[in-house]
């Protein structure tokens, strides 16, 4: 009796073990991992094993894989600054499993999809990583060269060309 008590101790041990590792797997993670593990479903996960096999299952399935046209095909949105778009970059990047690029070919691929007046502003430049990129081409730089918002201000206006000399009435409109 004594035996089995002691493995029953000892398996409690091991399940309070294996659940601790499944708390704590989540500090160790960050970004796409971190953003995958809080959207498992709730009790999806109890054992190490569980873990294990949906962190195989969605990261090496294939399945959510990107491909290099993915990132090739990135662009500055109107409305995103600078540094938002390298972090989606590097999100859609970090999901590109089997590709390899060096920081600099990265920062080029980042450089090609900024917007055209950025791209023309720092054509002559190199850049070292996406780091340095978004370091260079900061907000302010930006705000100088971004396309001036048309106005939708109404306004009211007095066609003189037809009253003068003329027994009309003047033509007086709004537009916008």
């Amino acid at each position: 009796m004594e035996h089995v008590n002691r493995f029953m101790i000892q398996c409690g041990e091991a399940a309070n073990r294996d659940e601790l590792r499944v708390r704590l797997f989540s500090s160790s993670l960050s970004g796409l991992a971190f953003t995958w593990f809080i959207s498992l479903p709730p009790n999806s996960v109890i054992t190490w094993a569980d873990l294990e096999k949906q962190f195989h299952k969605y990261f090496f399935s294939g399945v959510h894989e990107k491909k290099i046209t993915d990132l090739v095909s990135l662009r500055q949105r109107n409305d995103e600054s600078v540094e938002s778009f390298v972090q989606r970059l590097r999100d859609v990047k970090n999901k590109c499993y089997s590709l390899v690029l060096d920081d600099r070919q990265l920062a080029d691929l980042a450089f090609q999809g900024l917007l055209p007046h950025i791209k023309d502003k720092y054509a002559s430049e190199e850049f070292e990583s996406l780091s340095h990129l978004v370091q260079r081409i900061s907000d302010q730089d930006i705000k100088d060269f971004e396309p001036r918002k048309a106005w939708n201000k109404k306004v009211s206006f007095v066609d003189e060309a037809m009253s003068s000399g003329s027994d009309e009435e003047p033509v007086i409109g709004l537009a916008e």
